[in-house]
């Protein structure tokens, strides 16, 4: 993944964790945002996302 990549994943995942806790996305809603935040949150650390494989997109750019 690239920089531009995981920096957008961080940010996305800040803002829907603020949302929750703001509590403009409650419910069912927000769990599920909260789980979405932590997936982003997650391949953003460790570079890698598991659906890029099958579609073979690469954001890394050239080596």
């Amino acid at each position: 993944m690239g920089t531009i990549d995981i920096a957008a994943r961080l940010l996305v995942a800040a803002l829907l964790i603020v949302l929750y806790f703001m509590q403009v996305v409650t419910g069912t809603a927000g769990i599920l945002l909260l789980v979405l935040a932590g997936v982003f949150i997650l391949t953003g650390i460790v570079r890698f996302c598991p659906l890029y494989l099958p579609f073979g997109i690469n954001t890394q750019g050239k080596k």
